[in-house]
């Protein structure tokens, strides 16, 4: 309580003793806490992709998403139930590259590269036709079978389908005229042809020659005799193709063969007239007799030729060699039994030496005998060697002889070969034309016989059997499809709201979009109870919330808390009373005396809060009416003082830029440990900008959920513009279910205490 003595004039300003602005101990050009830039920069944003924001944001809308999810899965029940059950039968083909015929012809089949798509892709094109969707038709007689000629009904791909395919098809360019010159049976064919390739589906099996042929129809029987129908009319095409083919290559090749065989007669007649004339004659097609005759000679020449240096190497080496010195002399028969009875008459003569002398009788005749021997082999010798000499003078003169020849024999060739060029050119056309007719004849052939097969490279692995059971609609399968597009279409629900919604739902979402440091969470109650039945527990997650913001009110400059603490917010009922009064509370209780000033003189809510009569108050005192001492109430709260608004001025701004307003705080900061001014909100009111500026700091009440963005950036200038010191922000009405994670008071100390003995928590903070 102010002192009784106190005695404040009524324009302060011409006291001495009291200055114009309030000084209580916050210097010029305050500090914003924690290092944080201007509140009045524009937002930003993290670049870094944080998973926890848009889990936070699904699970904020899961109500959302979750009946998205169940409005889907309904309306595929109904679909479901409303839509005509369709039966399918399919056919199994199987095409293959080549045809598996008992005739191979060569070059007839077109070779197909293995790794090429275009093969299969061209059979499944033509099994989509609507040349074989005709031929299906009039083989089977659909276009007057009226249990075929029902219409099946769509489904919601196949008509999305055909919507497009119509788009994104060429314009019809029918003549009218013949348009309307159709018959009535033609306009049945076209009907039924419609609908069978409406009905008609073509499925290849991956890594596989195999197609399934798959035909959909509200009648079961329609679709076996449809399907097995399509795979036989497919087959019958093939092989119509095939037949045509050879047709018209056979019918090509006869042409081909009779103009050939004209010019083959004509060329061969040629070649013989001039062969006539010229007396060309040649053992075969390619060899004169003359050229013939020349081969041989020169044969034969070379092999005397090579006979005659063998003669003359040997005849050489006799005329050098002495005694028995050549092969031919060794290997002589006379000379070998010369040389064996030499050898035993000379043993004989060595053997008597030793008995005889060498003029005995005896031993004469045997030396005799010797040298009759020797000259028998000389003469031998001379004789091989003269033999030697004859055969080499022969094989020489043979040589010259068969030289002449060749001579000659060449002159008449050449003479031949200049005679033959046109020989030659008129054989080599006969050959070429000769060539031609046998080939296209031969081809001629094989195509005819080849042509006569029946043999297909398209066969039914298995016939289309009769359904007995729907194959549409599935219920599971659509209920499936409805809630994966109503999962799709709640989560982008989910996320369009939240970019709609320019709220602030999370501390960061404060800090990041108001560069401003959050030094409180206040949770929302509990469905059903009021903050005031919260705080009455002292151990409840709200109590708790108030009693962490207090301490960091004392750590928010550094003399502690601010000894005048201004609480405004952007816009109303964002919680700014209740912040006021539960934060007084919270003071008093470590045995601050606190001053708590309603200086909302607009909407004033406080005293209703405190339960204290608003007769007089604030603006009586800055009327000039009152002392602070008259204006100051005592409550129920031990250390908590109250000067409630007062009555309504007509002039609130002018009463709160007089120079009362600066008197009362300071004499309040010297008599209080805390001075805590409830402020009106910020936007389109001078009032909170005024209190602001002669404060020591600034709380900015932020309502999650409720304030926008834009209204709170717009605050934070204008407390700039008016240089109020802001000690950061309070996040109330902050509902943790809803972000998804958790910022939780009482969790850890009083968690188990207050679910025994404390109330439930609850409700929305509705008003101040």
């Amino acid at each position: 309580m102010f002192p009784r003595d106190t005695n404040i004039p009524a324009d302060p300003s011409k006291d001495g003793n009291l200055p114009t602005t309030v000084h209580t101990g916050r210097a010029v050009g305050y500090p914003r806490p924690y290092g944080y830039p201007d509140a009045t920069a524009d937002v930003f944003d993290n670049d870094a992709f944080d998973i926890r924001k848009y889990l936070r944001i699904l699970y904020k809308r899961r109500w959302l998403i979750l009946g998205f999810m169940g409005v889907s899965a309904l309306l595929g029940i109904i679909a479901s139930y409303l839509m005509t059950p369709i039966y399918q039968a399919t056919a199994t083909l199987q095409i293959d590259r080549e045809t598996a015929s008992v005739v191979q012809v060569e070059g007839l089949q077109t070779t197909e590269n293995i790794g090429d798509p275009q093969f299969y892709q061209t059979q499944y094109e033509l099994l989509q036709s609507r040349t074989l969707a005709e031929k299906a038709v009039s083989s089977l007689g659909l276009a007057d079978d009226q249990a075929f000629l029902v219409k099946p009904r769509q489904s919601p791909l196949m008509w999305v389908r055909g919507l497009v395919g119509s788009l994104l098809a060429p314009p019809s360019k029918e003549d009218p005229d013949e348009s309307a010159s159709d018959s009535i049976a033609d306009k049945k064919q076209k009907v039924a042809v419609g609908i069978l390739r409406m009905g008609l589906t073509v499925i290849p099996i991956r890594n596989s020659r195999l197609v399934r042929v798959t035909y959909s129809h509200p009648d079961p029987g329609v679709t076996e005799r449809v399907a097995n129908g399509v795979a036989e009319a497919f087959i019958a095409e093939n092989l119509d193709r095939k037949y045509d083919a050879s047709s018209y290559a056979r019918k090509f090749l006869e042409e081909r063969l009779q103009q050939l065989k004209i010019k083959l007669e004509e060329s061969e007649a040629q070649l013989v007239a001039y062969a006539m004339k010229e007396g060309i004659i040649n053992l075969d097609d390619r060899q004169s007799l003359k050229g013939s005759d020349l081969a041989a000679i020169n044969t034969k020449l070379l092999e005397v030729r090579n006979e005659r240096i063998r003669l003359e190497g040997l005849w050489k080496q006799a005329q050098t060699s002495k005694g028995f010195g050549l092969v031919q002399i060794m290997d002589n028969p006379t000379i070998q039994e010369n040389r064996k009875l030499r050898a035993q008459l000379a043993a004989d003569y060595q053997q008597k030496l030793g008995l005889y002398k060498p003029a005995f009788p005896a031993m004469i005749r045997l030396k005799a005998q010797i040298r009759e021997l020797d000259a028998q082999a000389e003469e031998a010798i001379d004789a091989i060697k003269l033999s030697i000499k004859a055969q080499y003078d022969a094989a020489k003169n043979e040589e010259a002889m068969l030289s002449q020849q060749v001579d000659s024999t060449k002159s008449a060739v050449l003479d031949q070969r200049s005679r033959s060029i046109q020989y030659n050119i008129l054989q080599r056309e006969v050959d070429t034309n000769r060539s031609l007719y046998d080939g296209l004849l031969q081809r001629y052939k094989e195509i005819g016989v080849a042509g006569g097969v029946g043999t297909n490279n398209v066969s039914v692995v298995d016939r289309a059997e009769r359904p007995g059971a729907p194959s549409s609609p599935r219920l599971l399968l659509n209920v499936m499809a409805c809630l994966l597009a109503g999962t799709v279409l709640g989560i982008a629900g989910a996320f369009g709201l939240e970019y709609i919604d320019d709220t602030f739902k999370s501390p960061e979402d404060v800090e990041s979009g108001l560069a401003m440091t959050v030094i409180g969470i206040i949770p929302k109650p509990e469905h059903g109870f009021s903050i005031a039945d919260a705080l009455v527990d002292s151990h409840s997650a709200i109590s708790e919330a108030y009693r962490s913001l207090r301490t960091a009110l004392q750590f928010s400059t550094a003399e502690g808390v601010p000894k005048t603490l201004l609480v405004t917010s952007s816009r109303p009922s964002e919680g700014k009373t209740t912040t006021a009064a539960s934060l007084a509370t919270a003071f008093t209780q470590i045995g601050m005396k606190v001053l708590i000033i309603d200086a909302d003189l607009r909407n004033p809510s406080l005293h209703k809060v405190l339960k204290r009569p608003n007769e007089i108050g604030l603006s009586n005192y800055l009327a000039g009416a009152k002392l602070p001492q008259d204006v100051a109430q005592e409550t129920t709260i031990n250390n908590l003082t109250f000067i409630s608004s007062g009555p309504l001025p007509p002039n609130p701004a002018e009463l709160l830029a007089g120079a009362r307003l600066v008197s009362l705080l300071s004499l309040a900061a010297e008599t209080f440990d805390l001075v805590l001014v409830d402020g009106p909100p910020i936007m389109g009111l001078a009032d909170a900008p005024l209190l602001a500026s002669n404060v020591s700091g600034t709380l900015l009440v932020i309502a999650a959920n409720e304030t926008r963005r834009e209204a709170a950036k717009l605050a934070v200038r204008r407390l700039n513009f008016a240089r109020a010191p802001i000690v950061g922000a309070l996040l109330s009405k902050f509902d943790t279910r809803q972000v998804g994670y958790g910022y939780s008071y009482g969790g850890y100390e009083y968690h188990s205490y207050g679910e025994r003995n404390a109330p439930r928590l609850a409700a929305t903070d509705a008003g101040e």
